[in-house]
């Protein structure tokens, strides 16, 4: 009995070494060379989506793994293949599976869940998308600081001016930071490859 205090003591201090590790790593900003890092990660408010298989997408589907998040439409002519394709093959080059990529629609008009997935499927299944009515997509945008415009046109045929930036969420549901166009696949592999 006369060892129960040491293991105490033992098992105190691990407890206080792993709160000051999740600690550490909660607050301390990514070191980001190809992108911008917030100097104080900023809380996602809540949020309601839905997935491109029709199923609620909300904070709770961010937590707990890093996401590169872009916002595009899928008749987007140039920009948002682009950029999607970019997504898929930082997705293959980098196998982590404590990152996950997001396609949030800003075209919710045209833009169903299934619209959104069969556009994903194309580049790779393994694309996370999310959609919602518009006021809950300008909600959700607005908190990321990202803006959308939508350029009228006759019937359906309308674009929609929207950013082209990638937003980097952390495990804590947090914005952490940005990666502004021109998106470059070498430096963006690095910095993601590089988050803790």
């Amino acid at each position: 009995m006369r060892h129960a205090p040491v293991a105490i003591a033992i098992l105190a201090a691990v407890a206080v070494g792993v709160s000051v590790a999740l600690h550490e790593r909660a607050t301390t900003p990514p070191t980001l060379q190809a992108g911008t890092a917030l100097p104080e990660p900023r809380a996602l408010a809540a949020f309601e989506l839905t997935d491109q298989h029709g199923q609620p997408f909300s904070r709770d589907n961010l937590r707990g793994r890093w996401t590169l998040l872009f916002t595009g439409f899928t008749n987007c002519p140039d920009i948002c293949p682009l950029t999607v394709a970019s997504m898929a093959e930082l997705r293959r080059r980098l196998a982590r599976d404590d990152l996950q990529f997001l396609f949030v629609s800003v075209d919710p008009q045209r833009d169903t869940p299934e619209v959104i997935r069969r556009y994903l499927a194309h580049f790779d299944p393994g694309l996370l998308g999310a959609t919602g009515s518009r006021a809950d997509i300008e909600g959700f945008t607005a908190g990321l600081g990202l803006a959308q415009v939508v350029n009228p046109g006759v019937g359906d045929d309308y674009t929609v001016d929207h950013s082209t930036a990638f937003v980097l969420i952390d495990p804590e549901v947090r914005l952490a930071g940005y990666f502004s166009a021109p998106h470059l696949p070498d430096a963006l592999a690095a910095d993601l490859a590089g988050l803790p």
